[in-house]
C-alpha cells in the first residue's frame, strides 16, 4: 500500500518561505510522477505543481509559477515543495499525491481524480 506523509507546514508572514516534504513508501518511488495540490477553506482542491519520475520535467499552476519549486530525491523517496514569497492567498492545506500503480513513467496531471494516493495534508498559513 502506498503511503504519503507530508511535513513542513506552519505559520509564516507574507513574503516568507517554507519547504514542504512528502515521504513516500510502498512502491518504487522513482517510477512515478508526483504532484502537490492545495485546498483552502470552502474551496475545491487545486493543482499546484507536478514533477516527472526522473525529476527532469516540472509544471506549475500560474498562481505559483516563479515562487514555488518542486523537486524530488529518489534516493530518499521524498518530494519537496519550496515556497518563496508567500502570499495570504497561499493559505491552505497542502497535499502530495501519487498516481495509480499502472501509471509508471507517465507525466503527472492537473486533475485530482487521476490520483489514487494522497497524504494527510499539512497546513500552511500566511499572515499579513
Amino acid at each position: 500500500q502506498v503511503q504519503l506523509v507530508e511535513s513542513g507546514g506552519g505559520l509564516v508572514q507574507a513574503g516568507g518561505s517554507l519547504r514542504l516534504s512528502c515521504a513516500a513508501s510502498g512502491r518504487t518511488f522513482s517510477n512515478y510522477a508526483m504532484s502537490w495540490f492545495r485546498q483552502a477553506p470552502g474551496r475545491e482542491r487545486q493543482f499546484v505543481a507536478t514533477i516527472s519520475w526522473s525529476g527532469r520535467s516540472t509544471y506549475y499552476a500560474d498562481s505559483v509559477k516563479g515562487r514555488f519549486t518542486i523537486s524530488r530525491d529518489n534516493a530518499k523517496n521524498t518530494v519537496y515543495l519550496q515556497m518563496n514569497s508567500l502570499k495570504r492567498e497561499d493559505t491552505a492545506v497542502y497535499y502530495c499525491a501519487a498516481p495509480p500503480l499502472d501509471r509508471a513513467y507517465v507525466s503527472g496531471t492537473l486533475r485530482t481524480d487521476e490520483y489514487d494516493y494522497w497524504g494527510q495534508g499539512t497546513q500552511v498559513t500566511v499572515s499579513s
